[in-house]
């Protein structure tokens, strides 16, 4: 009994597991995350853990574990002996929690690894930890992610390392870190710090924090790896960070992704690159370069000798850039990886980097995604193939390559003997290409996938693949998703699959074939023993050939993902389906969106949820169960333990199926997210559904787009945000929530310290209702998204939510289109963006800003995504 992990066993089932942890003799891995445990499930855990003499791994993330189990497991750990590493990432642990874990990290001796991500640490539990980091002598690995720890847990921590002999890794993304704290972990790295890993990403260190830590890179030799993305550095940031690496001997890695730093960043850069002699991994994706800053950077690969991954997409890298880099590759030997997807490269530089590869003998990743290549150039590429002996994975999607390139690069297929991977979806490839493609994989040994997605194969061009798959013995993954292909060409490829033995992914959708190719797939099915994914999205299959499938699902032990989304199947087809899930112990998300299904399919769906313990996602979205379906699926979920994703979109739900629904999450449910959109639940719905939130422990998504919810619903919801603690994502757009709806959720949000996500897109809540809003960010320390399009804000609620973005450190996505925001309205975001907003990306779209407001906005833009239009 090596390892477990079970699907939901809540505490009740914690308490089983005590007898058998206190006398289990062999079992060192236990993963019980995502399974309702809570504070009594720990005590029992912990009080087995006491006594167990042998487990070694125990994950616990996504659980409801609170301060007093943190206190059990505390307790635990003071006398177990042999516990190397523990999970609790995502509980509802705080900073009492923390403190009880520090405690036991002072006399522990065996812990070498603690995940608190996500948990709701503040000051005072970063100062125990810290106090405890003094004293622990093996704890290796911390991961703090996204807490409240800020600048002046920073600082503590800083001083904890300056004397710790163990820590070697230390994650700190999201801690809304500032200069302060970034200036204090400077001076820790300036000391003898056993770091080797600091992940500092989506923070607001700016320039100044960059600066700091780059004098800490000069004198620190054993930090390896360093992560600063997203924190608002620019050109003298990197110019800062490029001195250091050039005496630094320790830093690999060093990831520098959506900054500033533009081509003066990046030609500082390379200049250090010509000198710095351990680097060899450099991310500068999103950072504006351009040509001047590939140039740069290709020169310092010249001379450069231990650099192996470079990531240079989203830089508005055109040829210039592009023939600068080829020329490099053609001398370079040490480079295994170049990333320029997404940028403006054209024939020229295309045909440069072509024609370095027929020369170059390490590069084995090369991504030229979205840089609108046409058939020319991947003729070059193809001529290039056939001499190259090192490239494995080639990414060509979303270009302009036609049939004449696919048959190009199947020319090279056929005697190259290293390409694994092969994508080459949304291009223009037809008949031809396909059969071109085909004959290759009859030959060449050593492709495992190939992405066809989105182009014109058709059913000439997939007879031809599905001939190839006869023989061939390596290709696991074929994509061929929107391709027109009809019943010919899936009827070859039912017969494929009855002899294949590799495919383990099957892609389908959008190729308008009916119930007589599904029954010739479901015989093949029958005897298929690898394939695991099958999607058959919008294709007008129905009842028969569900048939047909459900009838082999009941032998099939191998697929776990099925999609029907947007077919022909009515309730008859749902049955079968059932009957098939009561019996079928694999498939683990079932697709059923945008079908006929009524009450009797929900019904005999939910009879199988009874009995089914594998399924974990159901898409009913947009079918026509109403009220009564809703309330026999719930009736299913008081007992299923498996499902956590539920999408009931669409499907005319009212306050009785809201209130049935309420009903299953009161009790021991294990849904996670919950899609209500579209359906016409009110304010009595809303009401039902908040009185469940006040209590249950487990939902993180709750979705009520478009459910004629007013100020009374929104007032309910917002009880019981003041409260809830599980739930990260709230949608409410397209409602009527108004201002005193607004202004209900502020107060909530001014204590919940949970909630990520908040969409009142359309909600007419005006310039009020964006005062309320401002006020709550003034002092939410957790809300990253916030979208109030189409709110009637204007000038006024701009200005409001301008004085809170100068001081939330939190925020990075605001939607404020349309919105009637004149150009007053832009220039205070303006002037609030100068401070040390955390803000990442701002929607503008269908205002009135006009020159005035749009040109101070992209002067002080700073690593953000300002997408304003008209």
């Amino acid at each position: 009994m090596p390892e477990t992990s079970p699907k939901w066993i809540g505490d009740y089932g914690g308490k089983a597991l005590l007898e058998a942890l206190k006398t289990e003799s062999t079992m060192i891995t236990l993963d019980l995350s995502g399974n309702s445990i809570g504070d009594n499930g720990a005590l029992d855990l912990s009080e087995a853990l006491k006594t167990n003499s042998v487990l070694t791994t125990l994950g616990l993330q996504n659980n409801s574990i609170g301060d007093i189990g943190a206190l059990a497991l505390s307790k635990a750990l003071k006398t177990n002996a042999t516990l190397t590493a523990l999970n609790l990432n995502g509980n509802k642990i705080g900073d009492n929690g923390a403190q009880a874990l520090a405690q036991a990290l002072k006399t522990n001796s065996t812990l070498t690894t603690l995940d608190l991500m996500e948990i709701s640490i503040g000051n005072n539990g970063a100062l125990a930890l810290s106090q405890a980091l003094k004293f622990n002598s093996t704890l290796t690995t911390l991961n703090l992610q996204n807490s409240s720890i800020g600048d002046n847990g920073a600082q503590a921590l800083s001083e904890a390392l300056k004397t710790n002999s163990t820590l070697t890794t230390l994650n700190l993304m999201e801690i809304s870190i500032g200069i302060n704290g970034a200036l204090a972990l400077s001076q820790a790295l300036k000391f003898k710090s056993t770091l080797t890993t600091l992940n500092l990403e989506d923070n607001s260190i700016g320039d100044n924090g960059a600066q700091a830590l780059s004098e800490a890179l000069k004198t620190n030799s054993t930090l390896t790896t360093l992560y600063l993305g997203r924190n608002s550095i620019r050109a003298n940031g990197a110019q800062a960070l490029s001195e250091a690496l050039k005496t630094n001997s320790a830093l690999t890695t060093l990831n520098l992704w959506l900054n500033s730093i533009g081509y003066i960043g990046a030609q500082e850069l390379a200049e250090a690159l010509k000198i710095n002699s351990t680097l060899i991994t450099l991310t500068v994706q999103n950072n504006w370069i351009g040509d001047n800053g590939a140039q740069a950077l290709a020169k310092a690969l010249k001379t450069n000798s231990t650099l192996t991954t470079l990531i240079l997409g989203h830089n508005e890298i055109g040829d210039d850039g592009g023939r600068a880099l080829a020329r490099a590759l053609k001398t370079n030997s040490t480079l295994t990886t170049l990333i320029l997807e997404n940028n403006s490269m054209g024939l020229d530089g295309a045909l440069a980097l072509s024609k370095a590869l027929k020369t170059n003998s390490t590069l084995a990743t090369l991504d030229l995604r979205d840089n609108s290549i046409e058939d020319y150039v991947a003729q070059a590429l193809s001529g290039a193939l056939k001499a190259n002996s090192t490239l494995t994975t080639l990414y060509l999607q979303n270009n302009s390559i036609g049939d004449d390139g696919a048959q190009a690069l199947s020319e090279a297929l056929e005697t190259n003997s290293t390409l694994t991977s092969l994508i080459l979806g949304n291009n223009s490839i037809g008949v031809r290409g396909g059969q071109a493609l085909a004959r290759a994989l009859k030959t060449n040994s050593t492709l495992t996938s190939l992405y066809l997605w989105r182009n014109s194969i058709s059913d000439d061009g997939a007879l031809a693949l599905s001939e190839a798959l006869k023989t061939n013995s390596t290709l696991a993954t074929l994509d061929l998703r929107s391709n027109m292909i009809w019943f010919k060409g899936l009827l070859a490829f039912s017969g494929a699959f009855k002899t294949n033995t590799t495919r383990a992914t099957l892609d389908l959708r959008d190729n308008y074939f009916g119930d007589k190719i599904a029954l010739a797939i479901s015989e093949a099915f029958k005897t298929n023993s690898t394939l695991t994914t099958l999607n058959f999205w919008n294709n007008p299959i129905g009842d028969n050939g569900v048939q047909a499938l459900s009838e082999a699902l009941k032998i099939n032990s191998t697929l776990t993902t099925l999609n029907f989304w947007n077919n022909s199947i009515r309730d008859n087809g749902a049955q079968v389906l059932a009957q098939a899930l009561k019996t079928n112990s694999t498939l683990m998300v079932l697709e059923l969106q945008r079908n006929s299904i009524e009450d009797n399919g929900a019904l005999a769906l939910s009879k199988a949820l009874k009995i089914n313990s594998t399924l974990t996602t159901l898409d009913l979205g947009y079918n026509l169960i109403g009220d009564y379906g809703v309330q026999v699926l719930s009736k299913a979920l008081k007992t299923n333990s498996t499902v956590t994703t539920l999408n009931l979109a669409g499907n005319s739900v009212s306050s009785n199926g809201a209130l049935a629904l309420s009903e299953a999450l009161k009790t021991k449910s294990t849904l996670t997210t919950l899609d209500l959109q579209h359906n016409s639940i009110g304010d009595n719905g809303a009401l039902a559904l908040s009185e469940a939130l006040k209590t249950n422990s487990i939902l993180t998504q709750l979705d009520l787009w478009g459910n004629m919810i007013g100020s009374n619903g929104a007032q309910a919801l917002s009880e019981a945000l003041k409260t809830n603690s599980t739930l990260t994502t709230l949608y409410l757009q397209n409602n009527s929530i108004g201002f005193n709806g607004a202004q209900a959720l502020s107060e909530a949000l001014k204590t919940n310290s949970t909630l990520t996500t908040l969409d009142l897109w359309g909600n007419l809540i005006g310039s009020n209702g964006a005062q309320a809003m401002s006020d709550a960010l003034k002092t939410n320390s957790n809300l990253t998204t916030l979208d109030l399009q189409n709110n009637s804000i204007g000038d006024s609620g701009a200005l409001a939510l301008s004085e809170a973005l100068k001081t939330n450190s939190t925020l990075t996505t605001l939607n404020l289109n349309g919105n009637s925001i004149r150009s007053n309205g832009a220039q205070a975001l303006t002037e609030a963006l100068k401070t040390k907003s955390t803000l990442i990306t701002l929607y503008l779209q269908n205002n009135s800003i006009g020159s005035n407001g749009a040109r101070p906005l992209h002067q002080v833009s700073q690593a953000l995504r300002c997408i304003i239009g008209h």
